[in-house]
């Protein structure tokens, strides 16, 4: 005969070193903008799924892809701006 055991106490077990890190938080708090620019831009690319786009979800799609490119080059614009330090040679 064959037990079922449960895993809770194998998974639990390491449950306090899966929670993210502080510099990790900051990452992803810097990197937000970028994430909710991509999701409006999936919201506007569903919203135009099952139907023939139209000249408002085309604008809509548009929008939201220079938005998320906006806030890549802003993300990119800061990450190379902290990574550079200060003074001239």
């Amino acid at each position: 005969m064959n037990h079922i055991v449960t895993v809770q106490d194998a998974v639990t077990a390491f449950a306090d070193f899966m929670e993210p890190t502080a510099a990790e938080l900051d990452a992803i708090e810097r990197e937000m903008p970028v994430i909710l620019a991509g999701v409006d831009l999936v919201d506007a690319q569903i919203t135009a799924l099952d139907r023939t786009p139209n000249e408002m979800d085309n604008r809509r799609i548009r929008r939201a892809r220079n938005r998320v490119l906006a806030a890549r080059r802003e993300l990119a614009n800061r990450t190379v701006g902290a990574n550079l330090s200060g003074g001239a040679a």
